[in-house]
C-alpha cells in the first residue's frame, strides 16, 4: 500500500492510497465466505459454492463491493498511522479506481488536530483578589448561622417585617381564577423577596384574618409574565425569634464550647474559601492568558458539533430539569437568540482551543497520569454527579470513557505546570503562592475542564471508533 498526505488547510488533510490488488486478497476471501452463507445455488451445499459460480451468478461486482467495504477502514488507518495524523471524526472517502486484479485506489478528506506551536509561557504574569476576612464578613456568616437556628411562635398582633406569615392566595387575570393561581397554607417571611412582587406591602399590618389584593405581574405559571390581580389572606402571624449570640448558641450551632472558639473557627473556614476562590480565579486567568499566546484554528465541522452538543445538554438536560424552555431561560436572562448564539459559539470555540492546547501541553512535557491520580479525580467526579464511586467507575467502563478521564486529569497537570511557572500576584502587590493550597490540583483540574466539560463531540465520535477507524491518537 501507497499513501500520500495532502494539506488542504492547518485542519483538514486529504490522504491519497494505492492498494496492490494482492492486498485485497483477504477481504475478497471473507466477501466469498459471507455470501456463500447468504444464498443458495441449486447443485451446490450451503457455504460450499465455488467462487467462479458466484461471479457468474451475481456477478463480481457485488463481491469487489463487498471486499472493498471490509477493507476500507483498515487501508485508512493505516494511511493514518503511516502519516502519523489525529484523524477529528469520520472521513470522507471517495473510491477513485478498482481495477479488478490490478488495484485499489481512493482519497480519504477529513479534519484533524491542528499543528499548535506552544511558546515560552513563563512571562505570564496574573493579578488576583487579595484574601481578606474581615470582622464584618464573620459577622455576617456567624448571623446566618443563627438564623437556621431562629424559631417561630404565634403573636395576636399585625404582621411587620422579619415576621413569617401563613397565607392563602387566588391570582386572577382579566376577572377569571386562574387554574393554577390558587395556593392554601403557604408559609413565607416577610422581606425575604421570595414570593409575588407586591406581597409584603399587602400583608404588613395583616393580623389573622385579615386580607389584602394588589397587582402583581406573574413570573410563572400559566399566565406568565401576565398582570394579575392577587387576593392574599393571612391565616397566621408568627414571629421569628433568634437564639442569643453566646457560648450556649455555639454549643447548640457547633462542636465549640464558645462563641470566640466558633468565631475563630469561622474565620478560618471563610480564609480557606477565599484562598480556594483565589486559586481558581489564577488558574482561569493563567489559562486565559495562555491561550492569548497561542494560535489555534478549528475545524469548522468540530465547532458546529460542539455548538450543537452544548445547545443540546442545555435545553433538554439542565433547562429540562428545572422545567424551563430555551425561551422562557433567555427571557430570564434578558438575551436576545442572537446574543445566546455568539455567546455558544465563543464558549465551543474556547473549549476546543483549551483542549488542544493543553493536550499538546500534555505531549510537550511528557506527562502522564497514574492511577491514584486516575481514582482521586474518579472520586470527585463521582461526588459531583451524585452518583457512589463504583456507581461512576461502572457507567465510565461502561461508556469506554476512562480515556477522556485519562485526559481530563492529563490536561489538569499541563495547566498546574503553566500555572507554576507563572507570576500570580494580588491585587495589593503581594507574590500569591498557591503551592500551599490543599485544594490546588482540584482547582486546576477543574479550571482545565471547565471551558469543555465533555471533548469536543466529533472527537469523541472519533474516539468511539478508534479500534477500526484509526483514531485519534494522543489520549493518554
Amino acid at each position: 500500500m501507497k499513501s500520500a498526505v495532502e494539506t488542504l488547510n492547518p485542519t483538514r488533510v486529504r490522504l491519497t492510497v494505492e492498494v496492490p490488488f494482492e492486498e485485497l486478497k483477504p477481504s475478497l476471501d471473507a466477501a466469498y465466505k459471507k455470501i456463500n452463507q447468504q444464498v443458495t445455488v441449486p447443485g451446490f451445499r450451503k457455504g460450499k459454492i465455488p467462487a467462479r459460480v458466484i461471479d457468474q451468478r451475481f456477478g463480481r461486482g457485488a463481491v469487489l463491493e463487498e471486499a472493498v467495504n471490509d477493507a476500507l477502514p483498515k487501508f485508512y488507518t493505516d494511511a493514518v498511522n503511516e502519516g502519523e495524523l489525529n484523524p477529528l471524526g469520520q472521513p470522507e472517502v471517495d473510491i477513485t479506481e478498482l481495477k479488478d486484479n490490478e488495484l485499489l485506489a481512493f482519497t480519504a478528506e477529513v479534519d484533524v488536530r491542528p499543528t499548535i506551536e506552544i511558546p515560552d509561557y513563563s512571562g505570564i504574569e496574573v493579578t488576583v483578589d487579595s484574601v481578606e476576612v474581615s470582622d464584618e464578613d464573620i459577622d455576617k456568616a456567624v448571623e446566618q448561622l443563627r438564623d437556621r437556628f431562629a424559631t417561630t411562635s404565634a403573636v395576636e398582633r399585625a404582621a411587620a417585617e422579619g415576621d413569617v406569615v401563613t397565607v392563602d392566595l387566588e391570582a386572577k387575570v382579566e376577572g377569571e381564577v386562574l387554574e393554577d393561581g390558587v395556593a392554601s397554607g403557604v408559609n413565607y417571611t416577610i422581606g425575604s423577596g421570595e414570593l409575588l412582587e407586591g406581597i409584603d406591602e399587602a400583608v404588613t399590618g395583616l393580623e389573622a384574618g385579615g386580607s389584602a389584593t394588589f397587582t402583581s405581574e406573574l413570573k410563572g405559571g400559566s399566565a406568565k409574565g401576565k398582570e394579575a390581580e392577587v387576593t392574599v389572606k393571612v391565616s397566621e402571624v408568627k414571629a421569628r425569634e433568634l437564639p442569643e449570640l453566646d457560648d450556649d448558641f455555639a454549643q447548640l450551632a457547633s462542636e465549640f464550647d464558645t462563641l470566640e472558639e466558633l468565631r475563630a473557627d469561622t474565620r478560618k473556614r471563610l480564609e480557606r474559601s477565599k484562598k480556594f476562590d483565589q486559586a481558581t480565579q489564577a488558574q482561569e486567568k493563567v489559562l486565559d492568558a495562555l491561550l492569548e499566546l497561542v494560535e489555534v484554528p478549528i475545524p469548522e465541522k468540530l465547532l458546529e458539533d460542539e455548538i450543537q452538543t452544548r445547545k443540546h445538554n442545555l435545553e433538554h438536560h439542565q433547562l429540562g430539569q428545572m422545567g424551563l424552555t430555551l425561551d422562557s431561560y433567555l427571557e430570564m436572562q434578558d438575551k436576545t437568540a442572537e446574543e445566546f448564539e455568539a455567546e455558544l459559539k465563543e464558549q465551543a470555540e474556547k473549549g476546543i482551543k483549551t483542549q488542544f492546547v493543553l493536550d499538546e501541553l500534555v505531549n510537550k512535557e511528557k506527562l502522564s497520569v497514574g492511577q491514584e491520580e486516575l481514582t482521586e479525580h474518579l472520586m470527585r467526579r463521582a461526588a459531583s454527579s451524585g452518583m457512589s464511586p463504583d456507581q461512576f467507575a461502572q457507567a465510565v467502563v461502561e461508556g469506554g470513557q476512562v480515556p477522556m478521564l485519562v485526559g481530563e486529569v492529563a490536561r489538569g497537570k499541563a495547566l498546574a505546570v503553566v500555572v507554576e511557572a507563572a507570576k500570580v500576584v494580588d491585587d495589593k502587590g503581594e507574590t500569591v503562592d498557591l503551592d500551599d493550597e490543599d485544594e490546588t490540583g482540584e482547582t486546576v483540574e477543574a479550571a482545565a475542564d471547565e471551558p469543555a466539560a465533555e471533548e469536543p463531540a466529533a472527537e469523541t465520535e472519533a474516539k468511539a471508533d478508534e479500534g477500526d477507524k484509526g483514531g485519534d491518537k494522543t489520549e493518554g
